[in-house]
């Protein structure tokens, strides 16, 4: 089980507990966190899931994959930090993991 930090733009937070396995995303949908949509349902096909990893964590939350890269370049408010919380796979390693929603999902 990791504990998951989601903070919204605003700079409410939630912590959230998610089964190793599962997404980032679903973790957040499961757990009725604001700011991230999933309309595509984890497919990776529309980018709104995006949120912003905190820096000391981008290391352990793998790499972008092809897909992913192109849906982020779609955002406007794309960081060098920005993920797609759908790729996220959540593992034991993640526990504490922190991530930020921007301001407007598209």
């Amino acid at each position: 089980m990791a504990k998951i930090r989601f903070i919204e733009h605003a700079g409410e937070e939630h912590e959230v507990e998610a089964q190793a396995g599962g997404s980032v995303m679903l973790a957040a949908l499961t757990n009725g966190v604001p700011g991230i949509d999933a309309d595509c349902g984890g497919a990776c096909s529309c980018a709104t899931c995006h949120v912003y990893v905190q820096e000391d964590w981008l290391d352990k939350v793998g790499d972008i994959s092809p897909t992913e890269e192109a849906m982020l370049s779609l955002s406007t408010d794309r960081q060098d930090n920005s993920r797609l919380s759908c790729q996220i796979e959540i593992t034991d390693e993640l526990d504490g993991l922190v991530v930020t929603t921007p301001e407007f999902q598209f």
